[in-house]
């Protein structure tokens, strides 16, 4: 389904020196940083599957989706998505796939969202028939009809990421790319989203990537991640084997009887404390669990206690200090 061998991609920008003088040298000579955007990643997606593809601002999300996508074209390598080359089966291959960025927009901004519908339908031959059971599914799904009718301006943001995604399955992709489709969403409108990826993933078998900042929408609705820092695939495979690869450590949270001071044993550090409340991480290749809440039940009366993996961010922060 999605297929990438070696792919390799770098830009060129100027470098800018402060100053008048050194402005004016850089309209005769200018000097160059070359980056790295992309360094030889390969992996396959398929069909059906829902992939997360994460790692920290820079490293290289954006540019593999914007190849996968065909916007690109790479410097070496090879891609193929739905046995075609995204770049140069441009045409064809289009009208095959659907792509939401989160801070760009696909509709027109001043008209009504129903006539940036119909304009896409027309750009994307798609049969009158075919377009309305879209439009009225799509409709019920992501609950437009209130919306069709109001210029896109007009509506909240949680409200344009509906209308954003329905736009980019109305020609029924094959396959969709969503960069951080809802940065900037409130809870309450980030579940709706999550259920509703869900749901079309399940009801029309449409493979997804998808890139995101936050883990919750990872864990939510991927089973598999591909985890990219400096342009290298550092990690591909189940989140929980993730955790397990990568993490010995567990969270482990104390309340306790005001006056104690709580110690720190070998193996284990204080994370954050306030007033009668601390947390500890406790690293269970040199003590467990349970043998660190008998050493700090010496110390402190403890009340109330929680222990769970850390937060799946940490896990990733730390990963790339070690990988990078």
């Amino acid at each position: 389904m999605i297929e990438l061998r070696g792919i390799t991609k770098t830009f060129k920008t100027i470098k800018r020196k402060k100053g008048m003088a050194a402005a004016a040298l850089s309209l005769f000579r200018r000097e160059y940083n070359i980056v790295k955007a992309l360094d030889g990643i390969s992996f396959s997606v398929g069909k059906g599957e829902i992939a997360g593809f994460i790692g920290p601002n820079g490293a290289g999300k954006s540019t593999a989706i914007k190849i996968m996508s065909g916007i690109l074209a790479p410097d070496s390598g090879e891609c193929t998505v739905l046995g075609m080359n995204p770049w140069k089966m441009r045409s064809k291959y289009v009208g095959n796939i659907g792509v939401v960025f989160g801070q760009r927009t696909q509709l027109w901004w001043d008209v009504p969202v129903h006539d940036s519908m119909d304009l896409l339908r027309d750009i994307y031959r798609v049969e009158d028939k075919r377009y309305r059971q879209n439009l009225d599914e799509l409709s019920a799904v992501f609950e437009l009809g209130p919306l069709l009718p109001v210029p896109l301006r007009q509506l909240s943001l949680g409200q344009r990421m509906r209308c954003e995604i329905a736009a980019s399955l109305i020609h029924d992709p094959k396959v969709i790319f969503l960069d951080e489709p809802t940065i900037g969403l409130d809870a309450v409108s980030k579940l709706a989203m999550r259920r509703i990826i869900g749901r079309l993933n399940r009801e029309r078998g449409i493979t997804v990537i998808l890139t995101s900042h936050d883990m919750d929408d990872i864990e939510a609705l991927t089973d598999r991640v591909l985890l990219i820092g400096r342009g290298k695939l550092l990690y591909d495979g189940p989140m929980d084997a993730l955790r397990e690869r990568f993490d010995s450590k567990r969270r482990l949270e104390l309340s306790f009887a005001p006056g104690g001071r709580p110690p720190e044993p070998d193996g284990v550090r204080i994370v954050s404390q306030k007033e009668a409340h601390v947390v500890y991480d406790v690293d269970t290749q040199l003590i467990s669990v349970s043998d660190a809440l008998k050493v700090l039940g010496e110390t402190l009366v403890i009340r109330d206690m929680s222990a769970g993996s850390r937060p799946i961010e940490e896990i990733i922060a730390a990963l790339y200090q070690e990988e990078l």
